[in-house]
C-alpha cells in the first residue's frame, strides 16, 4: 500500500495533468483577452498544491498591462502589490525566476507588501514568471491563506505549468491585438470612406479639385473642433435627407 506522501504526490501529479490537458485544450478565439488570462489563472489554482487563489498579470513593456484573479481576495492582494510597487509577482517578472514566501508578514524582501496582506490572512505566495524565450510576457501569482504552504515540490509543479501557461498567455495576447488591430482598420476603411463621400458632395455643389474640396472639409472640422471623419458623416446624412424630401415631394 502507498503511504500518504505518495498518495499526495499521485494526486498532485494528476491534477497538474489534468490542468495540462486542459490548458492544452482551451481555445482563445472569439474570447475577451482577459477572459482567457483568467482560465490560465483557474488552471493553475488546480495544477498547484495547497492553492487557496491565483492572479495573472500580462506584462507590456516591462509594465502591468493587464491583470486578472480567480477571486477577490486575490484581486485585494494583487493591487496592494502594484500599488505599492512590491511583492513576489513583481520580482518574479522583474528577474525572470520563481519566487516563495511561506511567511508574507515576516517576509524582509517585502516589508510593506507582507504586513498589509499579512492582515488580510494571506500568508503564503509562490510567483512564476511566464517565459517565452528569453522574454518574460506576464506573471502568475498563488496564494494560499495559511503559512508555508508552498514547499518546493509545489514550486516545482507551478514551473511546469508555466510554460505552456506562457505559450497560451502570449498567444491570447497576440490574438487581441489581431483583433484590435482589424477593428481599427475597418473602422479607418469606414471613415476613409464616408471622407470621400463627403468630399464629392462638397465638389457637386461648390465645383474646384478633389484636393481642394479635401482642405474645406479640413479647415471646417478645424474651425468646428469636430474630427473630420464625424463632420463628413454629417455631410452625407445631410444630403441624404435633402434627397429624400425632394423625392417625397414628387411623388
Amino acid at each position: 500500500m502507498p503511504d500518504d506522501d505518495e498518495g499526495d504526490r499521485s494526486s498532485q501529479e494528476r491534477d497538474l495533468e489534468s490542468s495540462l490537458r486542459d490548458l492544452a485544450g482551451l481555445s482563445m478565439a472569439g474570447q475577451p483577452l482577459e477572459e482567457s488570462l483568467t482560465r490560465v489563472a483557474l488552471l493553475a489554482v488546480r495544477a498547484i498544491p495547497g492553492a487557496d487563489g491565483a492572479g495573472l498579470t500580462l506584462l507590456e513593456s516591462g509594465r502591468p498591462d493587464t491583470i486578472v484573479t480567480t477571486s477577490d481576495f486575490v484581486a485585494e492582494v494583487d493591487a496592494i502589490q502594484y500599488g505599492l510597487g512590491q511583492g513576489p509577482c513583481i520580482d518574479a517578472a522583474a528577474l525572470g525566476t520563481t519566487v516563495v514566501s511561506g511567511s508574507l508578514g515576516g517576509d524582509h524582501r517585502w516589508v510593506r507588501f507582507g504586513s498589509r496582506v499579512a492582515r488580510l490572512g494571506v500568508h503564503s505566495a509562490v510567483s512564476l514568471p511566464l517565459l517565452v524565450g528569453p522574454e518574460v510576457v506576464g506573471a502568475l501569482n498563488v496564494y494560499a491563506r495559511d503559512k508555508h504552504v508552498f514547499d518546493d515540490r509545489a514550486a516545482s509543479l507551478g514551473e511546469v505549468f508555466a510554460v505552456p501557461a506562457a505559450i497560451a498567455v502570449q498567444n491570447a495576447h497576440v490574438l487581441a491585438q489581431a483583433v484590435r488591430l482589424a477593428q481599427r482598420l475597418g473602422s479607418s476603411l469606414e471613415e476613409r470612406s464616408v471622407v470621400d463621400q463627403a468630399v464629392g458632395i462638397m465638389l457637386a455643389r461648390s465645383g474646384g479639385t478633389p484636393a481642394e474640396a479635401l482642405e474645406r472639409l479640413r479647415t471646417l472640422s478645424q474651425h468646428q473642433h469636430t474630427k473630420m471623419s464625424a463632420l463628413a458623416r454629417t455631410i452625407v446624412d445631410e444630403a441624404v435627407r435633402r434627397s429624400r424630401a425632394r423625392h417625397t415631394e414628387h411623388e
